[in-house]
């Protein structure tokens, strides 16, 4: 039951994933990133890690991309003011063929996995301590600067986005 679930929640990251990429409105590809963003809280929800789980409903499916549309909707972005396309579909094609190489090396990688192991998780994945631990240890001084580049990054959105008042 668990990989049912498993190959449902991988079809609609990826899924979500490639909607993210080909939609042309700005809103319907941050839509696409909230199915993909609870997707991934699934797989993690699918690993007994519920704080992961709990982070990436709360804080990213709830808190940063409600702020995303906000953005979107507060820039009102027409589809006249979105850039024409015309080699769209060759463009999609070259890329896909680029990227060729890079899926068969993936497919060799997981051709060579193990078929089944029994209790691959560490003891006390997931937990909050020793993530918490790893956060604030390590990782404190670049967190707190992608959040002054976030707030800078919505200050400028504001700013570039309003309109200018006729006299």
């Amino acid at each position: 039951m668990m990989d049912v679930i498993f190959i449902i929640l991988s079809v609609f990251a990826i899924g979500g994933a490639l909607g993210m990429v080909l939609f042309h409105q700005p809103v319907h590809g941050a839509l696409s990133l909230i199915l993909t963003i609870i997707a991934l809280a699934g797989l993690f929800a699918l690993l007994s890690a519920s704080f992961l789980f709990m982070v990436q409903i709360i804080v990213y499916a709830g808190a940063i991309i409600t702020l995303l549309i906000f953005i979107i909707m507060f820039l009102n972005v027409k589809e006249a003011n979105l850039p024409k396309e015309p080699y769209k579909n060759i463009t999609l094609f070259l890329g896909s063929l680029a990227l060729l190489p890079l899926n068969f090396l993936i497919l060799r990688a997981f051709s060579k996995l193990p078929l089944a192991q029994q209790n691959v998780l560490v003891e006390g994945f997931g937990d909050i301590q020793p993530l918490g631990m790893e956060l604030f240890e390590k990782w404190l001084l670049p967190f707190e600067l992608i959040s002054v580049l976030l707030l800078v990054a919505l200050i400028g959105a504001v700013v570039l986005g309003r309109k200018e008042e006729e006299v």
